[in-house]
């Protein structure tokens, strides 16, 4: 059994999250494995596993996005499976994972979706929740054709858009997973920012690190699964 960290280390939060990799049922040893080797011995403080379903004509496609949260470190893994044959015999998966600092994380943004809000309560619960997180300076554009207020107008207006910076973003639907989905969501939410924010900051006896924090990586970027809703 994987000890999501050493064996020292392995806490409640460590077994929770084994729990969690065992109920999405998304080959849990194979993705226990590929966390456990990227948290490289940490321990693990909190943990947020979103599993999707995606359906492409006659194909099931299932992508699991595993975040992981230590005391230095975000942990993300990403997981696709792909069958090779029509009668789903062959199949593949894609594993990535990438490690960042939660040092360089610099922002962490709810976004919340409520039912009927002139009828709200504070008991009322949150219909849908995205988690967008950035650190890499990466930007999501999102363009489409401008109009103005008159409906009877077929004058191009251009284009219009919004731009939004984010490097992994999960949209958790109380009504598809659940009313503890979104408060697990947000638990993690609040798990990243108490770490990010009590991080050391640069001082003056560190000039370097402050210029190279001002300047983002151009190393190419995997988008890959977290980019789809």
């Amino acid at each position: 059994m994987n000890s999501f960290g050493t064996t020292a280390h392995q806490g409640t939060q460590g077994h929770n999250l084994q729990a969690a990799l065992q109920r999405a049922g998304f080959y849990p040893l194979l993705v226990s494995d590929v966390v456990d080797d990227a948290l490289d011995g940490r321990a693990c403080l909190s943990h947020l596993v979103h599993l999707e379903t995606h359906f492409d004509r006659t194909e099931v496609h299932r992508h699991i996005t595993v975040l992981v949260l230590t005391e230095d470190m975000l942990v993300i893994t990403h997981v696709d499976d792909q069958q090779l044959d029509d009668e789903g015999e062959q199949m593949v998966a894609q594993v990535s994972t990438e490690s960042v600092p939660v040092s360089q994380i610099r922002s962490v943004v709810l976004s919340y979706v409520y039912s009927q809000p002139q009828n709200y309560k504070p008991s009322d619960p949150v219909r849908e929740l995205t988690l967008s997180i950035a650190w890499s300076g990466g930007q999501r554009v999102d363009v489409g054709p401008a109009a103005c207020g008159d409906p009877q107008c077929d004058a191009d207006h251009g284009y219009t858009g919004t731009i939004a910076q984010e490097d992994i973003a999960l949209r958790i639907s109380a009504e598809a997973d659940g009313l503890q989905a979104v408060q697990d969501a947000k638990s993690f939410a609040r798990a990243v920012r108490a770490v990010n924010t009590s991080s050391a900051a640069p001082t003056d006896t560190e000039p370097h690190s402050l210029e190279r924090g001002r300047f983002p990586s151009l190393s190419p970027k995997s988008s890959r699964g977290h980019h789809r809703r």
